[in-house]
């Protein structure tokens, strides 16, 4: 593509230097530059993008875009007010708005944004329009899965991955949005079918610093349908949550359409009668001036929760409220989302992602319901992340199980005991004790299930990997409680 084309897609503040030649490419790492390509100088959390202009020039960059001009060197400066903004415009331009010839869901929200993702792909695949996936678990491209680097890549590599699927056939995408992927403009440029807002609690005030600018960026998904050129995207939200509540008045105010979903009176897909096992759920759904039955091979009232987002993100995908209840009875599991870990014994063990005190209450609620008779629950917290949160989820682990072990999870730079101690100033009894290596940790809780109780290993859910003291070692809790599950000796009969 020309450089001056692609220029004219993007606000510039000025161009200095010559615009008629071919770009191979755009980059935002001075690494990844190759022959040719544009450089766009982002300044994140720990060094300026300009910093590394002549890296990327020795490597073949012809362009550069900066919020300033940056002179020294035979290359085109362009100079922008936004350089994640104008990333987000030049990637649109070079992949050629790829999200426009799809259906796009995005999910955001604190807690269930995996689980809605992957039951909506599942919707849209049965319902014949194959979905591409971009999430924390995985990225899904036709038949390519990819690990995922982050819930939400950064603008340039999202266009680069609907491009593909779009290449690869795909008809829709569902597509996880963080909140930092908001604030930073990563999902800017992407036009959205629909946006899913599922709940919001504490978490990552150590980024944005108060659960208000928390709120903000997830309603800036939202209200920024309003300014959608190409679509006019419906906001699908959780009615129950007071958050979500807020958002269905200020899409309203902008004239974005909005469906609400929830257990309430207020919803416009609404479940009731809901009922869980061991096997799954069942309720009722009421939407559209129709009734269903659903089944759903998930437990508890917070997935009912998210296979309501999801089944109302397909409706205003164009999906038939009939296909996609039809298509919930055969959803597959969900990688460390209440996963069960195999093994023959006369007790439970699950996996779950559980990072906030309200995922965590939410799931050891849904696991009392299935009436064990103890619950040992194993967690810890992330380090390098929101501390604030610690006391809470180590109050919600003591009052909703039977026993707690403390233990680490990716303590990254910090001192898993200094994480453990933040954990244990929340808890009140003494139904806990500390266990900071993790394998040891769920090897104890195993070794000590009886008949009939239920371990919950918290917090890590399908991660391969820990982080510690800037070492990086695979860790799967599956793999380690399955074989801690192994190694204990036969329990029937006891």
């Amino acid at each position: 593509m020309n450089l001056g084309q692609l220029l004219a897609k993007v606000s510039t503040v000025g161009v200095y230097g010559g615009v008629e030649m071919d770009v191979s490419g755009l980059c935002v790492d001075s690494r990844k530059a190759k022959p040719a390509c544009v450089f766009v100088a982002v300044t994140g959390a720990r060094a300026k993008g300009t910093d590394f202009v002549k890296d990327a020039v020795m490597r073949g960059a012809v362009a550069v875009v900066a919020e300033e001009e940056v002179e020294g060197g035979p290359y085109t400066s362009i100079v922008v007010k936004d350089a994640r903004r104008a990333l987000a415009e030049l990637a649109c331009a070079f992949f050629d708005r790829p999200s426009a010839g799809m259906k796009v869901a995005g999910v955001t929200g604190t807690n269930g944004k995996t689980t809605t993702s992957f039951l909506l792909q599942h919707i849209c695949d049965v319902a014949q329009l194959r979905c591409g996936l971009v999430g924390t678990v995985r990225y899904q491209i036709g038949e390519r899965t990819l690990p995922a680097s982050r819930t939400t890549p950064d603008a340039l590599e999202m266009q680069e991955l609907l491009a593909q699927m779009r290449d690869a056939g795909c008809k829709s995408v569902a597509l996880e949005v963080s909140s930092h992927a908001v604030s930073q403009r990563r999902v800017e440029g992407v036009d959205f079918d629909a946006v899913v807002f599922t709940n919001l609690t504490q978490d990552h005030l150590d980024y944005h610093g108060s659960m208000e600018a928390y709120f903000e960026a997830k309603a800036g998904l939202i209200t920024g349908l309003g300014s959608q050129r190409f679509k006019q995207g419906v906001a699908v939200l959780n009615v129950d949550d007071r958050h979500g509540a807020l958002l269905q008045g200020r899409a309203q105010k902008l004239d974005i359409p909005t469906i609400g979903f929830g257990l309430g009176s207020r919803a416009d897909f609404r479940a009731s009668n809901c009922r869980s096992d061991l096997n799954g759920s069942n309720f009722q759904l009421d939407a559209v001036g129709r009734s269903w039955l659903v089944r759903l091979p998930l437990i508890g009232t917070f997935n009912i929760l998210n296979a309501l987002g999801a089944i109302a993100a397909a409706h205003a995908m164009g999906v038939d409220v009939r296909t996609a209840v039809q298509a919930l009875s055969t959803a597959p599991p969900v990688p460390g989302r209440l996963q069960p870990v195999p093994g023959k014994r006369s007790f439970r063990v699950y996996v779950d992602y559980a990072h906030t005190d309200d995922a965590l209450r939410n799931v050891l609620r849904t696991l009392r319901d299935l009436d064990p008779s103890h619950i040992v629950t194993v967690f810890g917290c992330g380090g390098d992340r929101d501390t604030g949160k610690r006391p809470l989820m180590g109050q919600a682990a003591e009052e909703m199980s039977d026993w707690v072990i403390v233990t680490s999870d990716n303590p990254r730079s910090e001192s898993p005991e200094a994480i453990a101690a933040d954990i244990t100033r929340g808890m009140r009894l003494v139904n806990h004790e500390v266990i900071l290596d993790r394998k040891t940790a769920i090897a104890r809780a195993i070794a000590s299930a009886g008949p009939r109780d239920i371990v919950l290993i918290a917090g890590k859910g399908h991660e391969t990997t820990q982080e510690c003291a800037g070492k990086i070692e695979p860790f799967d809790d599956i793999a380690v409680a399955a074989s801690a599950v192994e190694d204990r000796p036969s329990d029937f009969g006891r």
